[in-house]
């Protein structure tokens, strides 16, 4: 049994799972402190459609992808190849982005949590308190749906993997707030940023490895009549650079799991070592760029009973 497989969407829900935890976290210190307890049922009412929401979303896409695999349709291999490639793209995106704007917004996201609390509190809204809560807990669980998604191929293990990250963020937000531990929050996302760029990346590699293999099989489906590949060894990769199948095969450890994390393939193409540069000068660019400026360490006050 291959425990690596269910390391990147451990790490993954852990992170997107936190920074929800840390909303809803500062969302109940505010209604405390306010000495507003009535207000709590909305705060856990947008944490449970929030969940549920993200769960009808990756039932939706998960049904599309077994309708797929199950079709008769002669196309349908290829397009189960192109719609994961279309995932895996998708994930990079929304990983990419939020990895940069938490980072960015960061320094002032409790306050403007309490802000929004506060004015709703002031203007006697309750689906203002329900409403930040659900957008929260909605951006975190698409990311993280849209990624789990990617790694639906590779059985169970993922799932179990995401079950326990999201408990794990679970725990340790209600042990920040309860004040049970401290932790310092800006070196726990930098860290967890630099893993989500490498998870990030090798997205990336395993989106374009899909769309070729989407794309030759449509090719050979249709016996070449849409000249979708003009190579024998790719469609869109380019000429190959390496082959390490000898010394480090992507099937076994380490390969698998440089792989599993990284995207590593111990057969490498021109066109996704530029795309796989390109990423890390411009996404990881942003991303360390954006680590310079001062940021609070403080961990949020904890919760009042």
């Amino acid at each position: 049994m291959n425990w690596t497989t269910a390391l990147p969407s451990f790490l993954i829900t852990l992170r997107e799972g936190f920074e929800a935890a840390l909303v809803v976290g500062i969302v109940l210190a505010c209604l405390a402190k306010a000495d507003r307890p009535d207000l709590k049922r909305w705060v856990y009412l947008g944490l449970l459609a929030g969940l549920l929401a993200s769960l009808l979303l990756g039932l939706l896409l998960g049904n599309a992808l077994g309708t797929l695999s199950a079709a008769q349709f002669y196309y349908a291999p290829a397009l189960r190849l192109l719609l994961e490639a279309l995932l895996c793209a998708i994930a990079v995106g929304l990983l990419s982005w939020m990895l940069i704007w938490m980072t960015q917004q960061s320094r002032s996201l409790k306050s403007e949590v309490e802000q929004g609390i506060q004015q709703a509190i002031r203007a006697g809204s309750d689906r203002a308190v329900f409403g930040i809560v659900f957008a929260a807990v909605l951006r975190e669980g698409f990311e993280t749906v849209i990624f789990l998604l990617t790694q639906g191929q590779r059985g169970w293990l993922p799932s179990l993997g995401a079950i326990a990250g999201l408990s794990g963020a679970g725990l340790l937000g209600w042990a920040i707030f309860r004040g049970s531990i401290r932790l310092n929050l800006r070196r726990f996302f930098q860290v967890m940023g630099v893993l989500l760029l490498v998870i990030t990346g090798g997205l990336l590699l395993t989106a374009l490895r899909k769309l070729d293999g989407g794309l030759g099989l449509l090719n050979q489906l249709s016996q070449g009549r849409w000249g979708l590949c003009q190579s024998a060894a790719s469609c869109v990769l380019g000429p190959q650079l390496w082959d390490l199948q000898a010394v480090l095969p992507d099937r076994q450890f380490p390969g698998l799991f440089l792989k599993l994390i990284a995207g590593y393939s111990d057969r490498l193409f021109l066109i996704p070592a530029i795309a796989y540069i390109i990423f890390w000068i411009g996404v990881g660019g942003l991303y360390f760029r954006s680590l310079r400026s001062p940021q609070p360490t403080k961990t949020p006050a904890p919760q009042e009973s």
